[in-house]
């Protein structure tokens, strides 16, 4: 678990883990605070005083990925369990990772269920389908794997990996971190899971690992929610996802057609809806072209940078062959030289 200035709502996910049941297999509970400013040490070494499976790490460079990587660093067992600091562990969560990992000995990752703790009634238009910028997690009872046919993504919040993984593919990736430039939607977890799939590991669900997730007030609000998912375009676009990268007709400023073209139906979507009064299906369509705006801009700075580079290099390469060539006396000093 790593934490950054949540010293108020950390306790209540330390004390969700530490109240495991009896027959939980043994586990230790590794806290990274992650260069926090608030009583998160004071918190956790409270914690620690009372019980021998707590460790206090202390990361300062800034972002989840550092923090998560440094956790991973300081583990020693084969199965290594990401939880967050607003997360509350039913207590049979570490068990039920146990079994998990136990009946499916091929799955090199398992995720369960993140539901949610309301901190009030959620908006009329707040529906599963919006459930994505609140990191929750449920794909149905059954459990399965995750493969192209079916994708689908584990969040760190209830993910577990085996430790012979982790070694092989690496941590999370600091690029794709919580806290880039300030930006929601990020996606470490995402990328990191990619690599395991492309590394030919498996990647399980399992709906008996289950914790629930604290909501925070501002996640109810739309203005979040539009923040989330442009963040998430800028994430996408420095992802490169084969299945989003994947165009028959090319790009245009480093943007693939067919997003360009979802747009568009996006755009006219969103008219329809705002012209006929329909507010919730206005916003799903306003997300669609939050996520746009987030990538096309990604790729026209990134598309313009390069072309600077390109420049900035052709340059420098003129420059290196106008020093290599041999200097020759100018006409009026060859002309002063015969005389």
């Amino acid at each position: 678990m790593t934490t950054y200035n949540r010293g108020d709502l950390l306790a209540g996910a330390l004390e969700s883990v530490l109240a495991q049941q009896e027959d939980s297999p043994p586990f230790e509970l590794i806290v990274v605070d992650n260069n926090s400013t608030d009583n998160t040490r004071e918190v956790i070494e409270r914690f620690a005083k009372i019980d021998r499976r707590v460790r206090y790490v202390f990361e300062p460079q800034q972002g989840s990925s550092h923090g998560r990587n440094a956790g991973i660093h300081a583990s020693t067992a084969p199965l290594v369990a990401f939880t967050d600091d607003d997360v509350r562990a039913d207590a049979d969560w570490v068990a039920a990772i146990g079994r998990a990992f136990d009946e499916h000995p091929e799955a090199d990752v398992v995720g369960g269920r993140v539901l949610p703790i309301w901190p009030s009634p959620p908006p009329a238009w707040l529906t599963r389908e919006h459930w994505m910028p609140l990191a929750l997690i449920d794909y149905g009872d059954v459990p399965l794997a995750v493969d192209p046919n079916r994708p689908r993504c584990m969040v760190t919040a209830n993910c577990s990996f085996r430790r012979a993984m982790l070694d092989r593919v690496g941590g999370f990736g600091p690029a794709f971190q919580l806290g880039k430039k300030g930006l929601l939607g990020s996606v470490e977890d995402q990328e990191l899971q990619l690599r395991v799939l492309q590394s030919g590991g498996i990647v399980f669900y399992d709906p008996r690992v289950r914790v629930r997730a604290e909501i925070q007030p501002n996640r109810l609000e739309r203005a979040y929610h539009r923040r989330w998912h442009t963040g998430h375009g800028y994430f996408y676009a420095l992802l490169r996802n084969r299945d989003v990268e994947e165009t028959r007709v090319g790009t245009l400023f480093g943007v693939p057609a067919h997003l360009y073209r979802q747009a568009v139906v996006d755009l006219t979507g969103w008219l329809g809806a705002v012209l006929t009064g329909n507010r919730e299906r206005a916003f799903t369509r306003e997300l669609s072209l939050c996520f746009f705006v987030g990538f096309f801009r990604t790729r026209c700075r990134d598309s313009a940078a390069r072309r600077f580079g390109d420049r900035l290099a052709a340059l420098r390469r003129f420059s290196a062959r106008v020093r290599r060539r041999p200097r020759t006396q100018s006409a009026p000093a060859r002309a002063a030289g015969h005389e």
